[in-house]
């Protein structure tokens, strides 16, 4: 079975990431989508629930496991027996940070990272400026799944 995982806060998840993930998989038999935890950083969605909207949101493609992951990628890897990272490029300035990532992954465990330059219509697209622009009454609504949109909408609402 080829395997690889897609690594990510995911909050939310957006169309961009959502373009990587079907990308890979399509290229791979199974794809984990693993939902970083930062206990250091307050997401404006728990982990549970990040996981939840995209199981939800990647059900169609069906070969997308998503779960949690803390510390390491590569354990996570390793525990898992995936040999792959599939990353999206959004710039040059995401290479710049992702090649190290990945030298350092490949020099610890041997896991090779695949990137995949991303779709032009979400080269800008990144889950901060989803949540900034939506914060301050802009519509976001083209950059995000629907059920995503109105899970943003409605945490926006209570605060």
């Amino acid at each position: 079975m080829r395997r690889a995982v897609c690594p990510g806060s995911f909050d939310p998840i957006t169309n961009g990431h959502l373009d990587i993930i079907g990308r890979a998989s399509k290229l791979y038999d199974v794809v984990h989508v693993a939902v970083m935890i930062n206990q250091s950083k307050k997401g404006l969605f728990t982990v549970d629930e990040r996981i939840e909207m995209i199981r939800e949101v990647t059900a169609d493609f069906g070969n997308v496991e998503v779960e949690s992951f803390h510390g390491l990628l590569v354990d996570f890897c390793k525990q898992r027996d995936i040999p792959a990272i599939v990353k999206g490029l959004r710039a040059v300035s995401d290479f710049d940070y992702e090649l190290q990532m990945a030298q350092m992954n490949n020099g610890l465990s041997g896991v090779e990272t695949l990137f995949v330059p991303t779709n032009p219509t979400y080269s800008f697209l990144s889950s901060s400026l989803v949540k900034e622009v939506a914060t301050w009454g802009g519509d976001v609504a083209h950059l995000l799944p629907p059920t995503v949109h109105r899970a943003l909408t409605e945490r926006l609402s209570e605060k």
